[in-house]
């Protein structure tokens, strides 16, 4: 293992450990070279209406490929390798004995020039993302680059932290009192076999890549199974692999793609075959819940949730709806983490200049929200464009169901100067009592704010906490000047396995997750059995095995 890895994989681990800002890659494009975004976007269109290059084709039985990009309503054309599940498998179960004997120096050294590599295609993973995700050039930058090789990073110092926690070998002696006893005893972490990682749609990377690697560090092989609507980004990251596996004169089956369409999926039959041990999943709670009853086979979701916000008392009302209204723009509200409902008590919310009634505190979200869409300079490039027309269906139907009466803000298109033809809806904000829980208790993923009216803040705090038991949540947010109630919320939300975030304004935004920092959904309600990254995420993976001999 290379002192540079080594030192990395400390740095790594050491800011795991202290929950402390790091980064092993800086997310400002601008600390790339001159000319790296120019030359990404001219890669990126020479792979358009191409068979994709770089990937190990040998055995597919076709080339296929359904990519439509948000922005411009048009197919990208490009093509990718299929295979069947038998030739995936044995591709596979062929390439797990070289990797699981190649040691764990190795596979560490090996994985951090992985992501050495994959960060020189950065601007081009950028526009991969934007013209399959609809996120905006810098977001699609930042989650796809530098913020997913973070998490990635993340995995790797963890798994190597934990595969090494116990020595190799030991001389066990006791003494039996005339005699001593010695046993020489050896200690080997076992990986479990071929991992499965399921991709999603909107986070084509950030979401696929903590998966991936923690197999790969932990000794088990790969076959990524990316949404057939969002593949591009992370087939060049396998690829970039690839080169990586072959310079060290290993199997590229290490790592396989694995493409398909909407009309056929091959997803539940990679995951019910005997030979894959463990799922890796981000998606909708339905296929997760399927995936969770498999026997015999270790599973890491990520699914949907319901995040909530809890109004009770603030000092600037001004700049908490900016926030909020940010929070709700940002990718149009395609974030696991994005806020949905906001709970406001009948009576309203005291701020430092007064008292705001229920109805003022509806307006004043519309109008920051409306506000930031219409604003020329951020509404577009907040917004970003809308990933699948599902999405942009149900905005329209929600705003149908409840009335015009309940919409404090209607959702509209946004106009891109740059991409006249994207696919856009701004948030819509409605107003709607507790009661109506067939309205707003459940989720509702796209660009859509609920304003639900409550008795009061410890109603709010009841309803929040009962979504995130029920439904599942990854974030909740809290806007509060009494420490009291920031204290009950806090222990009730934990209660329910919830992180809170409080009183945020200015740059913080709930959205938003940093790598070796903050734990990426808790695992302990229905939003995902799994965390980014904690030590069970790696231990899962593999089986501690101790030998003795006399």
């Amino acid at each position: 293992m290379t002192t540079s890895a080594i030192q990395r994989i400390e740095e790594a681990y050491q800011a795991q450990l202290n929950r402390t800002f790091y980064a092993a890659w800086p997310e400002n494009p601008r600390a790339y070279a001159e000319d790296a975004g120019a030359k990404g976007l001219e890669a990126f269109q020479k792979s358009l209406a191409n068979n994709f290059k770089g990937l190990d084709d040998l055995g597919s039985h076709q080339w296929i490929g359904e990519e439509v990009s948000p922005f411009l309503q048009q197919g990208l054309g490009i093509q990718y390798p299929a295979f069947t599940t038998e030739v995936l498998l044995e591709k596979a179960t062929s390439a797990q004995q070289r990797w699981s004997k190649t040691s764990v120096e190795q596979r560490a050294d090996i994985l951090v020039a992985c992501l050495d590599k994959v960060s020189e295609r950065f601007f081009e993973i950028a526009y991969a993302t934007m013209h399959t995700t609809g996120q905006s050039y810098v977001m699609s930058f930042q989650a796809s680059g530098p913020h997913a090789n973070d998490r990635a990073m993340e995995a790797i110092s963890m798994g190597y932290k934990e595969l090494t926690r116990f020595p190799s070998q030991v001389e066990w002696v006791k003494n039996m009192g005339k005699f001593d006893l010695t046993l020489h005893k050896n200690y080997k972490p076992i990986p479990k076999g071929v991992s499965l990682v399921i991709g999603c749609s909107t986070f084509p990377t950030w979401n696929t890549v903590p998966g991936l690697f923690a197999s790969l560090i932990t000794g088990n092989v790969a076959i990524v199974k990316p949404h057939p609507k969002s593949i591009l980004p992370i087939a060049i990251v396998v690829a970039e692999m690839h080169k990586i596996f072959a310079d060290a004169g290993l199997p590229q089956g290490i790592v396989q793609l694995a493409v398909d369409t909407v009309a056929k999926p091959i997803t539940k039959e990679l995951a019910e075959h005997a030979a894959v041990k463990m799922i890796d999943y981000t998606g909708g709670s339905a296929f997760g819940d399927y995936l969770e009853t498999l026997s015999g086979k270790t599973v890491f979701t990520e699914k949907a949730g319901v995040n909530s916000v809890i109004l009770d008392s603030v000092n600037d009302a001004s700049a908490v709806f900016g926030n909020l209204a940010f929070a709700a723009s940002l990718y149009s509200g395609q974030m696991c983490t994005a806020p949905q409902n906001v709970f406001v008590s009948e009576s309203g919310v005291a701020t430092s200049d007064g008292h705001l009634s229920y109805d003022e505190v509806v307006s004043g979200i519309a109008a920051a929200v409306k506000g930031l869409a219409e604003n020329p300079k951020m509404g577009a490039g907040t917004l970003g464009a809308i990933q699948n027309e599902i999405t942009a269906k149900r905005v329209k139907d929600t705003m149908e169901s409840v009335g015009s009466g309940a919409v404090a803000a209607a959702s509209v298109v946004v106009d891109n100067a740059e991409f006249p033809d994207a696919r856009t809806a701004s948030p819509t904000v409605i107003a709607v009592d507790a009661e109506a829980v067939s309205t707003w208790k459940h989720e509702c993923f796209g660009p859509i704010v609920f304003v639900v009216k409550t008795k009061d803040a410890d109603h709010s705090l009841q309803l929040a906490a009962e979504c995130a038991r029920e439904l599942g949540a990854i974030t909740c947010q809290c806007y509060s000047t009494n420490s009291e109630f920031m204290d009950k919320t806090e222990e009730t939300m934990n209660a329910v396995f919830t992180p809170v975030s409080f009183n945020f304004t200015g740059a913080a935004f709930v959205n938003q997750h940093a790598a070796y920092s903050d734990f990426h959904v808790s695992g302990g309600n229905p939003s995902g059995n799994a965390t980014f990254t904690d030590a069970q995420y790696i231990n899962r993976r593999f089986v501690w095995v101790g030998n003795r001999r006399m």
